[in-house]
Order: C-alpha cells, then structure tokens, then sequence
C-alpha cells in the first residue's frame, strides 16, 4: 500500500471512528456504568489523533490531543460527563470531521476559518481541562528537573547510563521501548524521543539494550538495533507518555506500566491487545509479555520449564513463581479465547469500492438481458439439450443476480442512527426535550435506496419535532410524560421495505388542514374527504398551517419535497394522525431499483412487466357490466383497464384475465389480454421527456429486443382508491 492509498483508508477509518463516537456520546448519559462507554470515546480520538501523526497532519494532532486529554480526565473521574461535556465532545468531533475532510482534500494545515472554527471549542477544552487539574500538570512540566538526556546534545552520545533501581518508586511510570531496524530509513531520530519524554517529567534511571545489536560485520548502518528500559517520574497520564512515541509508533514497540502497576491497569491492557504468533494463534505467553506484566525472560524460563516436562498449563507455572497475579493469567485467558472466536470473522470481511458494486450489478443486468435472448432464440430451434442448457443458465444467473444484489443490500441501522444527533441537537435547539426510539435496525435494503431516502427521512423526522410533539408543559396538562417520543421503524412486506417515521404529539388538525386547503384554493368548500384525503394535503407544494416561521419548518417547503423524492424511488408516502396521540408517516420503497423478479402481461402487442411481489392472483375475467369494479369472494375489486389507461389500439380479446394486485391494505385489478408469465426484468429509467407519463416508472428490454413498460403499482393504486370508492357507494345504494 503507498502512502497516497495509506491516507485514504486513514480518511474512510476516522469517518467510521467519528460516527462511532457520536453514536456512543449519544447514549452514554443513559449508562449505569459509562466506563465502557468513555473507554471507546477515548479509543477513537486516540486512534485518529495517532494515525494522524503518522501522514504529519499536526493540525489534525494538535486539535485532537486536546480533546484527548479532556477524555483520559474523564476517565479518570477527574471531570464529570453531564450535557454540556457531551454537548462539547460532539461539537469537537464534528470539528474533526471538518479537519479529516481538509486533509482529505489535500490540506497540511487548517485554513484561518479552521482555525477560528477550533478556538471556542478549544477554550472549552482548556477550561475543562484547568478546573480538573488545577494547574497541577503544568506546574510539574514547567518545573521538571532538567536530567542528563535534557542536557544531551543534538546528535550526540547518550550519557553514561544508569542501571534501573530494583525498586523504583511509586510515582515512576516504567517504559519498555524497542525501536524498529527500520526506524532511521523512516527519518526517524530515536534519541529525540527520548528528549522529548523530559517535557513530561524526569528520566531518573535508563538501561540500553544490547540484545539486538549484531556483530560488527553483520551491523547495518542505516539500522537501528536499539532498546531501552525507561523510569520516569511524572504526573503525565499514560496517554500523554504513549502520545510522545505516536509518530513512530509502527516502528517500535513500547509497554508503559504505570506508577503501582495494578492488576486492573494490566486487565485493561490485554483487554486492548491481541497479539498473535507467526501461525496466526494467539499464545497466553504473548499476551502478558505485550500488556507488560510479564518480561521476555521470564516468560522464556517459564517455556523451558513447561519443555522440560512441567505438566502445568503455562499461566499456572507463571502464578506458581510469582511472576503474574492470578486474576491477570484469567484476563489473559479469556481475551485469548475471545480472539481467536473473531478471528475467522474478521478475515471473512473486505472493502470493496462502491463503483465496483455499482459496475457488477450493471453488467449482471446486462447478462440478464443476453440470457433472455438466447433462450428466446432456443425456443425457435426447437432443440431438447439447447433448452435445457438455457434452463440451468437461467437458473445460474438467476443466483448471481441474488448474490450480487446481496452485496449491496445494507442495514437500515447506520441511517437511522445517524438520526441519534440531529434529536440530540434539534431538541436542545427547540427546548423541548425528545428522545429518539429505533426499531428494525438490521433490516436491510439496497444503498442507492439508503443514499436517497436519508434527506426525506430528515425532513419527516423534523417536522415531527418541531409541529408533532408538544412543549413540556402543553403535554403535563394532558397527562403525557415530559419528554416526547420519535420512532424510526423499518421492516419488509411484500417484497417491498416500509418506514415508520411517528411521534407521541397532539397529531394533526384535521380542521386547520382542510380551512387551509379551502382558502388556498385547493379543495371546494363544503366538499367532503376522507381523513387519508384531508392529511395527504400537506404534500402539497408550499402547503403549510404553521403559525410561525421557525428555523426548522413553517414556510411551506419540504413534504412536497419528500413526496417528490419517495415517488422518484417507486415509492409511497402516506399519513396517519389521531388527535391528540400522534401522527406516523408511512414511507413504502422497493428493495431495490436496479433488478426485479416480474411478471409480463400483454395488451395487444405491448408488453408489461408487474413486481411478482405485488401479484396475489389471476383470474379469469368476464365482462357482465359496464362499472370498473367487479366482486371477488364478496369484496368489492376495482380494476383498471390498461388498454384504456395506455391508449393500445385494437379491440379486446375474447378472452382477458384481471391480474389482482396488493399495494400496502390496497387490493385491485388489471385488465390485461394474455399472462405471458414470470421473468427478471432488468430497470432502465425512463428518459426526462417520458417523466409525464402516470402509471410507468421504467423500461426494460425483452429477449426479443424489444421494450417492456414496467408498471408504476404505487400509481395505479392511487387511480383505483378513486374507482374503490365510487364501487363502495354503488354497492350500498343498490337494490337488495
């Protein structure tokens, strides 16, 4: 991997590692235990600032070890995470988007709007930062004793070198660094780490070790064969030691263990590491060695021992000469087996560039297409084998088609917690104090659909805020709890993946609707509609009964805006409100817009192309009256006639069949003239010129070569609630 391809996996892990802080800053006042919580806050910062430092974005470090600073205080219990801490941690971690997405752009440092942009949140920061240490830390670094690394030269010799005290005192931290032979060709300078660690504190004692140094003949100039065993008296946190080696961190290995070096510091590190043996195992030996609390050496004396013929499991041998405490062997252990449970998992797992996904589904439509062909050209051959070939091609394809559209099916849950923030912060915003409810995370759709539906889910979702739920007090005198209630639900039915967006509010005023409906000129006065008819009013362009212009809604843009862009997917969008309990919006999509399994029928010489999902039935059709409704198993079946609907020339055949369809709680008919049976149909938008057209929503190409319209369902519902209702006041009014 070169340097150029480094930086973009660094830019795609810190979006991922920032969604992950949000997404835990969000919940973590809700813990009884926020420990786990801020421990992967301060991971994530950590980890960007570190890999940051790696590329020399300083801008990116210098912001982030700020902030990292204020997370290990919060870990330490020093500060107190309440709403504004949090309010301040996601304000900081959208600041580090902005600075991930410069450096991204090719930035090396923050522009001047950067720069003003980072100064209140850094004020924060320090704030936070004096009143949880009082100064202490600054104190001790600006006054830390000068010692024989300080007065070191540049570029010269280390100074005589003192053998480490058997017994350090408990305010030394003890750091075991090993630099990589590769450390100087990376322009690396070794000595100045070592320099810099006075600016922490005082290096009372350092060992070299010349464990790596080869003979004269064999030694490379260019390598580097140091090691050094480290005391350091400082009142530095960890982070702030391990920051010191973050620019070199791939070309060493360092363990500090802290001053009283507690059985729970070592859980915690092996908690964080993994290492693993050349075979990819992970060994217990390995583990303890990397977390610190075990030295090379004795875990070399405890191999030879169990070689020698010791029956003992090593972490047994290991507690038996007080090498390792007990509960330090049993942390190890179960990171070991946790491990190597994941392992499998994790190799199984590959990023792959959505353009590819993309490309893949293209060309598997196109294989689609050339399959339907040669079975169409089979057929005329009249050839047994050649048929049954195509069969079993058609039934290959048909797999890959699955698997490549799996491939890019993704969970609904990353959209919908991206909804996590935007509550957190519209509600501050507002004063009203809401909470967020999400259900059917895992259920999973195409990406384009999820691209395209995050905007019109915004929309639905503020406006639940801002006009659904009520203000505090209006919901206490109607015996509601104080904070309101959004709900993000998704699921699948029918082929298709339907999304609840509600709220626990006051719901609509059916009455301010329609007086607003009859005064705009959309509806005549004293004309009669249905609840449905009344609500799906405020899709309409430039619709709104806000009383008030607000920073989120009110001057009548966005439903239409969100009508428009669902209905651009071959989709849905209904409401339901009950007065005074809440509103929900239904937003009903396909899985997918590229590929689909159909069903072909045909109107005189046209063809069209139905989702098989949407078909409950066939039947046989008879024309006894001239209604557009007939009657099956006694429910009234509105239908529609696509030879009138689409204009086909010609007359009727003798004998035509209604093809039932379902859309959501909606039943009707298709009068079609032949059932030509199932076939994938692979989606080909309609050009701008045909946008006007009602009832299509694509094209696709047969195996003859020609072109089938494939079927707008959602569309033709609409037109046949109009025919349902004229059918259900004639059936009422009709003679028994």
């Amino acid at each position: 991997m070169n340097m150029e391809q480094a930086l973009q996996a660094f830019i795609a892990e810190s979006g991922e590692l920032l969604e992950d802080m949000e997404r835990v800053l969000l919940g973590v006042l809700q813990e009884d235990d926020p420990s786990d919580a801020v421990n992967a806050i301060f991971r994530a910062a950590h980890t960007i600032k570190g890999s940051a430092g790696l590329f020399g974005l300083d801008f990116i470090v210098d912001f982030t070890h700020v902030a990292e600073s204020v997370l290990d205080k919060v870990r330490d219990g020093a500060i107190v995470l309440d709403e504004s801490v949090v309010a301040l941690l996601l304000a900081c971690g959208d600041h580090t988007g902005r600075l991930v997405a410069a450096a991204a752009a090719g930035q090396t440092e923050a522009d001047a709007q950067l720069l003003a942009d980072a100064q209140p949140l850094l004020e924060g920061l320090n704030h936070l930062l004096a009143d949880a240490s009082g100064g202490l830390q600054a104190a001790a670094t600006a006054h830390a004793a000068p010692d024989a690394m300080a007065a070191m030269p540049a570029g010269g010799s280390p100074p005589p070198l003192q053998a480490l005290p058997a017994g350090r005192a408990p305010d030394h931290w003890h750091i075991s660094l090993r630099f990589g032979k590769d450390v100087l060709r990376n322009g690396m300078d070794p000595i100045s780490f070592l320099r810099y660690l006075n600016k922490l504190g005082t290096i009372t004692a350092i060992a070299a070790l010349p464990d790596e140094l080869p003979g004269l003949a064999e030694m490379d100039a260019e390598s580097c064969y140091l090691g050094f065993e480290i005391a350091l008296r400082s009142n530095a946190t960890k982070a702030a030691i391990e920051g010191t080696f973050e620019f070199v961190l791939d070309d060493c290995v360092v363990h500090i263990l802290p001053p009283d070096s507690e059985v729970s510091r070592y859980i915690d590190l092996i908690d964080a590491l993994g290492p693993r043996s050349d075979d990819g195992t992970l060994r217990l030996g390995e583990i303890l060695v990397h977390c610190g609390s075990l030295t090379r050496r004795e875990l070399n004396e405890a191999l030879q021992l169990q070689h020698s013929g010791a029956a003992e499991p090593l972490g047994q041998l290991l507690v038996e000469q007080r090498r390792v405490q007990q509960p330090v062997v049993e942390a190890a252990l179960v990171r070991q087996k946790q491990i190597k449970d994941t392992r499998s998992a994790d190799h199984q797992s590959v990023r792959v560039d959505a353009e590819k996904l993309d490309r893949l589904v293209d060309l598997v439509g196109e294989l689609i297409t050339a399959t339907a062909t040669a079975t169409q050209a089979g057929r005329h051959v009249q050839n047994v084998a050649l048929q049954e070939a195509h069969s079993t091609l058609n039934g290959l394809v048909q797999e890959i088609r699955d698997s490549a559209l799996q491939l890019r099916m993704v969970r609904i849950g990353a959209t919908f917690n991206r909804f996590q923030r935007m509550v957190h912060d519209v509600s501050r915003e507002i004063g009203k104090d809401i909470v967020l409810q999400v259900r059917g995370e895992d259920t999973e759709l195409d990406k384009t659909v999820i691209e395209k539906i995050a905007d019109p889910l915004t929309h639905l979702v503020r406006n639940s805020m801002d006009h659904g739920i009520e203000p505090a007090a209006v919901r206490a005198e109607r015996g509601k709890p104080a904070w309101g209630t959004v709900s993000l639900n998704a699921y699948h039915d029918s082929g298709s993946i339907v999304i609840e967006v509600g709220d626990d509010g006051g719901g609509l005023s059916r009455e301010r609707i329609l007086a607003k409906a009859v005064e705009r000129g959309l509806v005549d006065a004293g004309k009669t509609l249905t609840d449905e008819e009344v609500y799906n009013l405020v899709f309409e362009p430039g619709f709104s009964t806000a009383e008030q212009i607000t920073n989120l809604s009110g001057r009548g843009v966005g439903m239409d805006v969100v009508k428009r862009n669902i209905t651009a997917l071959r989709g849905t969008v209904t409401l339901d409100s009950r007065p005074g309990l809440g509103t929900k919006t239904t937003v009903r999509l396909p899985l997918t817009l590229a590929i689909i399994n159909g069903f072909q029928v045909a109107v005189g010489r046209s063809v069209f192309v139905l989702p098989l999902e949407a078909i409950e039935e066939c039947i046989e059709f008879r024309e006894d009256s001239g209604h557009d409704y007939t009657e099956l198993r006694g429910r009234v079946l509105p239908f529609i006639r696509l030879r009138t609907l689409f204009h086909v020339p010609g007359a009727a055949g003798s004998r035509q069949s209604i093809v039932v369809v379902r859309e959501g709680s909606q039943r009707f008919g298709l009068i079609v003239d032949r059932l030509l049976g199932e076939a994938q149909a692979v989606i080909k938008p309609l050009a701008q010129m045909f946008a006007h057209l009602q009832g299509i929503s694509g094209s696709s190409i047969l195996g003859t070569g020609e072109v089938a319209l494939i079927l707008d369902i959602p569309a033709l519902a609409a037109r046949a609630v109009a025919v349902q209702r004229s059918a259900a006041d004639a059936v009422r009014t009709a003679p028994h």
